[in-house]
């Protein structure tokens, strides 16, 4: 692990979230300039439609789209790929969310570090991963360990 350059992620929370709260509702939206590199994190209890009416969001589709649930006492991070849509087809658009996941989990936990310093519970908490396809063959939900296996 340890590919996120922190220089380049560039995080912003929408109010009412802070840093620290609330857990739920707590969704992240994700996307990236190809040309810079250069990783833009929202955090907000909403996903940010502004950040993803973006003209490269818009045509590539490789954002990535994520939010807390809790299922009793039992806190768990659901992220979204859509691997159908966007530019290419979806096999090489499915082997590219997979190789790019590692540094996405890794934004995730850096980025919203301070909350997971308040809750510890949620470093620990499972990570779903949502691949959206029209095609069955690459429409699955995996988990993906936790938060804590992508500690930079």
């Amino acid at each position: 692990m340890g590919r996120l350059n922190p220089k380049k992620l560039h995080l912003h929370y929408i109010s009412p979230t802070t840093i620290d709260s609330p857990i739920i509702p707590r969704k992240y939206a994700l996307t990236h300039s190809d040309r810079t590199g250069d990783l833009f994190l929202t955090v907000a209890s909403d996903y940010n439609h502004k950040q993803l009416k973006g003209w490269q969001a818009r045509i590539m589709r490789d954002e990535v789209l994520a939010e807390w649930q809790r299922k009793e006492k039992e806190y768990s991070l659901h992220v979204y790929c859509k691997v159908s849509g966007g530019l290419g087809p979806t096999g090489f658009r499915d082997k590219i969310f997979r190789q790019e996941l590692p540094l996405v989990l890794e934004v995730f936990r850096y980025g919203d570090e301070k909350l997971i310093y308040a809750y510890p519970i949620l470093d620990k908490a499972p990570i779903w991963v949502n691949f959206q396809s029209k095609k069955k063959k690459f429409n699955k939900v995996e988990e993906w360990g936790t938060l804590s296996d992508y500690l930079i």
